[in-house]
């Protein structure tokens, strides 16, 4: 962070498409439950970034208060954190134009999922798409937020943020405007640090555009769905062994001892120990109960926010009014250490 000395912070956000599933729930939602009482948290919901590629319109209305919605049934408590639309706060854009004068072409053709998600039609991708890295970085810096909790698959982009903040102080002789925000790892959740893989193969992550119905555990299914789900999850002829060693080359029992890891607030080892022996007829019922007993209540909570949106958009609503006290004002900062009348 260099020398910078204001408040400990910390963004994150999701996009808003596609249903949440255990996968967001254990990489991302629950740490920011654990995380809102430690810090100053802004949690925002990622519609701006949503559109770099089509959306229905309605459809994308749906999702902001379905991401929204997951976020407060899970236990993200709106007097405490601070959650929003991002497009409710028009400061992310107009920062966001500012840091694209910063950012240099080299450091987005570095970009690795722009190519993943571009594939071979590049040309025919929205320029959003290319340049949401520096949107991401806005997001981040608006805030001067000194933290921010990452996956394996987002560590470039905060790297990215790094640069432009240190080139933004260095280039205005501001050495401390902005932290260099560092990335936020939990180790309180066993193995929920581990990504969550498909419930029909193991070598796939868990995703809401799997073609199988039972490959996700979506947080809105209710109990009999999930341990349906549970039981036809794909599996194998052998016993677990007494040790995470045992289950190399073994993806689906790897995936689904790490499951119940992850909420149990155990580690593999320790779940194996328990089940050493055993098989999954015997191992499957006792994780079904497990995510039923931890997700079903969250599903309940959040079908039952879901349908109160007007309640969704009064909390929304009063989350963006507070975001944009501090995100206005740093734009103002900006704007005037660039030379903008303000």
């Amino acid at each position: 962070m260099s020398g910078y000395q204001g408040p400990m912070r910390v963004l994150s956000g999701i996009q808003t498409s596609g249903e949440m599933h255990l996968g967001n729930y254990l990489g991302a939602i629950r740490k920011f439950v654990a995380l809102q009482h430690e810090y100053d948290c802004y949690y925002f919901l990622a519609d701006l970034h949503a559109i770099t590629v089509w959306q229905e319109p309605e459809q994308l209305r749906r999702q902001i208060r379905h991401i929204a919605a997951s976020y407060l049934a899970a236990g993200i408590d709106p007097k405490i954190a601070t959650v929003f639309p991002q497009s409710m706060v028009r400061a992310h854009a107009e920062l966001a134009w500012i840091l694209n004068c910063i950012a240099r072409l080299g450091w987005l053709d570095r970009m690795t999922q722009f190519k993943d998600k571009a594939g071979k039609n590049a040309e025919r991708s929205s320029v959003g798409l290319y340049t949401y890295p520096v949107l991401q970085a806005a997001d981040i810096l608006v805030y001067k937020a000194t933290h921010v909790p990452v996956g394996e698959d987002q560590k470039q982009h905060l790297e990215l943020s790094r640069d432009i903040a240190g080139k933004f102080n260095h280039d205005f002789k501001q050495p401390d405007f902005f932290p260099l925000p560092e990335p936020l790892i939990k180790g309180k959740f066993g193995d929920a640090g581990a990504r969550i893989m498909s419930l029909k193969d193991g070598a796939k992550k868990m995703s809401k555009s799997d073609p199988s119905e039972n490959a996700c555990i979506f947080l809105r299914d209710d109990a009999d769905a999930i341990s349906k789900k549970i039981k036809k999850a794909k599996s194998d002829a052998d016993v677990l062994p007494s040790e995470p060693k045992g289950l190399e080359g073994r993806a689906e029992a790897a995936n689904l001892v790490g499951i119940y890891a992850a909420l149990s607030g155990k580690t593999s080892a320790e779940v194996l120990s328990e089940f050493a022996g055993q098989g999954f007829g015997a191992f499957k019922p006792a994780l079904a109960d497990l995510v039923v007993d931890k997700i079903a209540p969250i599903g309940d909570e959040l079908r039952r926010l879901e349908s109160d949106p007007a309640h969704l958009d009064a909390i929304l609503s009063a989350g963006a009014e507070k975001a944009a006290v501090i995100a206005d004002q740093t734009v103002r900062e900006v704007k005037e250490i660039f030379g903008f009348l303000v």
